[in-house]
Parts: C-alpha cells; sequence; structure tokens
C-alpha cells in the first residue's frame, strides 16, 4: 500500500515504515503528525485519485528530528567592477518515520 501525500508545497510517495526529510515541521521530536492532504491511495488491487484530495483518507507520521541541512554557498561575482559576495545557506528539515496510512 502506498500514498501520495503534499507537504511543504512537494509531494511525496510513501509506505509505511518509510523515513523522509521534508520541509519543516512545528512539532517537537517524536510528536505524532497527520497529513490529510493524500492525492492518491493505492493497496495493491485499486488505485484512487482525489479531485483534489482522496476525502476521509491521512497519513499519519511520528517526528524522528529537526535538524538543518548541509550548507550551500552561493557565491556572486561581477568581473571588473570589483563586486563579489558570498551567502551561505543551511535549509532547516523534519525527519519523519511514516506509521500507518489511513484509508477512506
Amino acid at each position: 500500500m502506498f500514498a501520495v501525500i503534499k507537504t511543504g508545497g512537494k509531494q511525496y510517495k510513501v509506505q509505511e515504515g518509510d523515513v523522509l526529510f521534508i520541509e519543516k515541521l512545528n512539532a517537537a521530536d517524536g510528536d505524532e503528525v497527520v497529513f490529510d492532504e493524500v492525492l492518491a491511495l493505492s493497496d495493491g488491487d485499486s488505485f484512487v485519485v482525489g479531485t483534489p484530495v482522496v476525502s476521509g483518507s491521512s497519513v499519519k507520521a511520528t517526528v524522528i528530528k529537526n535538524g538543518k541541512g548541509k550548507k550551500i554557498e552561493v557565491f556572486k561575482y561581477k568581473p571588473k567592477k570589483n563586486e563579489k559576495k558570498k551567502i551561505g545557506h543551511r535549509q532547516p528539515y523534519t525527519k519523519v518515520q511514516i506509521e500507518k496510512i489511513v484509508k477512506a
């Protein structure tokens, strides 16, 4: 059984037991989160696509940890203008484990 969920402006194909790195959520470590935006759902022999979401379906997950990704360095440079700029960025994420897919 798998589901396609939407969170943080992205779509993820998930199964029970999967571990995902998603956009940061306002949840502490060990909290349970519920994703209500299930776009598609399959249980092996049947496949349901929502318009736009499958009503009554949800995906339950547990937050493993919150953190930041690797540092990405951006260097902007304009030749002959003595103009350069170095910027670093670390994207925050939430690591979750999918516990259960609830079917409508």
